[in-house]
């Protein structure tokens, strides 16, 4: 977009979700997306950085609320759209069938971003429905409580089996930190609680999840995403 990006108010409906709280939650995400726009448009920009206001569909897991939402936040005059309200404790294939509905219902030519996802696996799942961008806190929240995502699988690396392993930690090596230390030394510091664990674990799922992304992206000019997307999808979600 060559701009700052800024997302309009919202709430994002917990799960399970009422069907009333929701119609109600998205009415209020609604008017809140027309203020952001009107004190958007009655402002300008600092600094010279131009700033895309990205409008975020809510409606929990109700379809009907999806589309009407979906109509409403696109017709607005936004740079991008966003999908709010999954990833909240939904089975992932209720995601995945609320993501499809709304992306199918969203402009070709504007980014598409869902909020909140995700494991390696649902992101992939989710690129191949039509999203373009993400977010989640899992790379470093997961990797804060000892869990490595890989190109094989994920390591809990606090187990025992990893105890005498002075291989390194990743050997596809996304960042320095995977043949800088060994999967050994890496449980060492987590076992006696030192901060220098989380550090590198979260340096490697930033670099993991970096590889991943940009690799379906190459996947996808190819044309061969389809069936790596598939084997991707299974390999990241066994358990080393």
């Amino acid at each position: 977009l060559g701009a700052d990006i800024i997302m309009a108010f919202d709430e994002c409906t917990p799960f399970p979700c009422e069907y009333s709280y929701a119609v109600q939650s998205m009415e209020m995400t609604h008017r809140w997306l027309h203020r952001c726009i009107k004190r958007l448009e009655s402002t300008h920009p600092l600094y010279g950085h131009e700033q895309n206001l990205f409008g975020i569909i809510q409606g929990s897991v109700y379809s009907d609320l999806r589309k009407e939402s979906a109509k409403q936040v696109t017709d607005t005059p936004c740079s991008g759209f966003a999908i709010g309200g999954l990833s909240v404790g939904e089975p992932h294939d209720v995601m995945y069938e609320m993501t499809a509905l709304t992306t199918s219902l969203m402009p070709e030519n504007k980014p598409r971003y869902l909020m909140g996802v995700g494991t390696p696996a649902n992101i992939l799942e989710c690129i191949a429905l039509g999203i373009d961008m993400f977010d989640c806190v899992m790379p470093t929240r997961n990797a804060r409580n000892a869990m490595l995502f890989t190109k094989e699988g994920v390591i809990n690396i606090d187990n025992n089996k990893w105890k005498d392993d002075f291989n390194p930690i990743d050997i596809n090596a996304y960042t320095y930190v995977d043949t800088a230390y060994s999967k050994a030394y890496l449980r060492h510091l987590f076992v006696a609680g030192e901060m220098l664990g989380p550090m590198i674990a979260s340096v490697h799922n930033l670099g993991f999840y970096l590889w991943l992304v940009t690799e379906a992206r190459k996947q996808i000019k190819n044309n061969t995403f389809s069936p790596w997307k598939n084997e991707m999808v299974e390999s990241t979600q066994r358990r080393l």
